[in-house]
Order: structure tokens, then sequence, then C-alpha cells
């Protein structure tokens, strides 16, 4: 049994565009509330939570509601479909209405994009182990992460070319972006029969779906998921408040403006993107939570030095390396040691325990070290991450399950065990 890599770079297509879209919205939207609208820190902080709010509750309503659908097209891609039509109308508005000053149409407009890209981020996920049999989900879920990231990379480099601070020509940006979401699906629904590949895949894996019997999870091992989902927390309360306040943090204290902010945040996806494969290398061969750790370290002294710098040289560009690489080694692997943990049956149970502690961090974080920036200073922002990324490796510490020992791979893509 082989993974179809052609078919699975198409449904790859969906999730680029969805990360394509989260990178706009985290690099350039803090800057328009700042700039045209004269928000304070606290209120944006406030704002770029919303995202997370809406998923905690939309994301498994509209993924269970997926489940029960059955169109000629098959169940998701009529989510997919109206979401990206939805959110490419919405995210246009939201340059015409920042070129007005109308804050009132701006937040209309960002509460339409974050309600639209609901629609369709659970079913877009969930389309991948529809029609791909379960045995070469990790292969696929890689190439997924791939095809993500370099959706996310194109927003960055739309962002460093286009992106106006004066609000007055910001839409050629926000319609590069829109166009990239609607070619990729239009592309989706060309190449990918949902429906007939879903119909085809017990023929493709025959048994390939049973589940082991769902049982009561041993207390020890309890005390190891429990630690974990702290690490979980604890990482992205030190990553997001990072990468929601970067774009005015370059701004303030390093003075990169107009979009030059986004060059490191590049370098970061260009280290990610090289890294994966011998990240998967290394963790098969020193095991999950020995490669985490790592990278906690990594994250840890990119803040660290991130701190130190007062104003951008390359310097800046070779601590955004470790960072790429850091997040990379804990991403591909936290997630397969939260399931490793649970049976068969209740994995999807425990991976949505697994997005409500990153979600809930995310809703918490950006407030947080809002108000911080605002009320104290811009340079609390990396002590702040510091502080946070040390707890989640203290609580990564304590976690003894998860890692067992990885079977031999025939193939190196099978390392990348991972659903984000």
């Amino acid at each position: 049994m082989k993974l179809n890599y052609k078919r699975t770079f198409f449904v790859g297509l969906a999730f680029m565009s969805i990360l394509a879209f989260w990178e706009l919205y985290d690099g350039v939207v803090p800057k328009m509330l700042s700039k045209t609208f004269g928000m304070g820190e606290t209120l944006i902080g406030f704002v770029m939570a919303l995202d997370n709010i809406l998923a905690l509750f939309l994301l498994p309503l509209i993924g269970a509601f997926s489940d029960k659908v059955n169109t000629r097209i098959g169940k998701r891609m009529p989510f997919i479909l109206a979401g990206t039509a939805l959110a490419s109308i919405f995210i246009l508005i939201m340059p015409a209405a920042e070129h007005k000053g109308s804050l009132a149409l701006f937040i209309a407009a960002l509460g339409g994009v974050l309600i639209s890209m609901g629609l369709y981020r659970s079913p877009a996920v969930a389309l991948m182990p529809d029609i791909t049999p379960k045995p070469l989900r990790s292969k696929a879920n890689a190439i997924i992460n791939l095809m993500g990231t370099l959706g996310g990379a194109y927003a960055l480099v739309m962002i460093m070319f286009l992106y106006k601070e004066d609000g007055s020509s910001n839409l050629p940006l926000f319609m590069s972006v829109a166009a990239l979401m609607i070619a990729a699906v239009i592309l989706l629904v060309l190449t990918i029969n949902e429906r007939k590949l879903s119909m085809n895949i017990e023929n493709e894996a025959p048994g390939a779906e049973t589940k082991a019997e769902s049982t009561k999870m041993p207390r020890e091992v309890r005390r190891s998921f429990i630690f974990i989902m702290s690490s979980i927390f604890l990482w992205f309360f030190a990553y997001n408040a990072v990468k929601s306040a970067f774009s005015r943090y370059a701004d303030v204290v390093w003075g990169l403006t107009e979009g030059k902010f986004t060059n490191p945040l590049i370098i970061a996806i260009i280290a990610a993107l090289i890294s994966y494969i011998p990240i998967g290398i290394i963790s098969s061969k020193i095991g999950r939570k020995k490669t985490i750790i790592i990278g906690i370290i990594l994250m840890t002294l990119s803040y660290f030095f991130g701190f130190l710098v007062t104003e951008y040289t390359p310097v800046v560009n070779v601590i955004f390396t470790f960072t790429g690489i850091g997040w990379a080694a804990i991403n591909v692997n936290s997630y397969p040691m939260v399931v490793e943990m649970c049976k068969g049956a209740d994995t999807g149970r425990y991976t949505g325990y697994y997005y409500t502690f990153s979600m809930a961090s995310q809703i918490v974080t950006p407030i947080v070290s809002g108000f911080l920036l605002e009320n104290v200073s811009y340079r609390t922002l990396f002590p702040y991450a510091v502080i946070f990324s040390i707890a989640s490796l203290c609580t990564m510490l304590f976690v003894m399950h998860g890692d067992s020992k990885p079977v031999k791979k025939a193939d190196v893509l099978e390392n990348y065990d991972n659903d984000n």
C-alpha cells in the first residue's frame, strides 16, 4: 500500500489557503488596528484572540455537522467552497474599511472573515483522513503541513512587497491572498472527487479503520497526559504572544516599518521547511520527548537573544533561524505524544483536548501580553516569552509516556505524525 502523493498534494491546497490567511491576519491586522484605528495594545490583544474564542465553539460544531452531511460533491467540499467564497468577500472589505477609516465596517468584516474561516477549517482538515487509508496518514499529514507552510510563506512575501502602513493602498495585498485562496480551492475541487474517494477508501485499505477498544487511561499515563497538556498550554502562551505582537514590536523597537517585519518571519519559515525531514529522522532515533526538549531550549534561547537585540541587524535572522527549527521540533512531535497515550477509539477526543489547550492559551496570551506592552513597555515581550517557555520545559520533564520506541519507517515522511 502506497501513498498517492499527487492526490495528497491537491488535498493540501485547502490547508495552504487557510495558513495563507492566518499569516496575513497575524501580521497585518494588529498594525491596522494600531496605526489606522489607534487601538491600545490590550484591546488589540483582545481582538487578536477573537479567532481562538470562535474556534473553541465553532470548529467542533462545524466538524461534527460536516460528518452528517451527504451531497453530490461530498461531506467536506460544500463547507470548503462556501467558507472560501464568504471569506474572500470579507477579506476584500477589510482594506476598504481601513481606507475609509471606518472601524465599525472593519470589525464587521473581520468578524465575517473569522466566522467564514471557521466554517471550513475543520472540514478542510478532516478531508485528508477521509480519503487516506489510516496507515498512510502520517506521511500524508507531512505533505499537508508542508503545503500549509508554503501558504504562510506566500502571504509573508506578499506582505513584504505590498503592505502600506498608511492604509492607502492595502487592497492589492488582500487581493493577492484572496486570489490564492480561491485558486487553491478551485484546483482542489477540480482534482479531488471527495465522494468517490471516500467510498473507495475501504477497498484501498480493508480493515484499516478498525479502532481499538476505548479503555480508561491508567493513572500514571494520565499524570503524563496532564503534564504534556500543561506544556502545550505554556509554550503556546509564549509563542503566540510573540507571533501576535511581532509586527508592532519590530516597528517600535527595531524600526522595521511597512512590511519589512516579515523578513525574520520568512527566515523562520524557511528554517522550518528545511528542518522538517532532519527533525523527523532525529526524533525517530532519540525519541519525541528529547526532540521536544531540544526545541523548547532553542525557542527559549531565541526569545532571550531577541530581547538583547535593540535594533535590526543580520543577527536577528540567525535568531529566527533557531526559532523556526525549535518550533518545528516541538510542533512535529507534540501531537503524536498526546495520541500515543490514548486508545485508538479515543483518538478524536484526545485530539480535541490538544486543540482545546492550545487555543485556550492563544485566547489569553495576546490580552495579557498586550496589557504589558501598553502599560509597561514593548521590551517586556521577549522576557514574557522566556518565562513561559522555561515553564513549559519544566512540565515537559515530567512527561513519562507517549514516547514509545518508534517502529522503523519505510519513508522518513512517516515521522511527521502531526495534525496541526
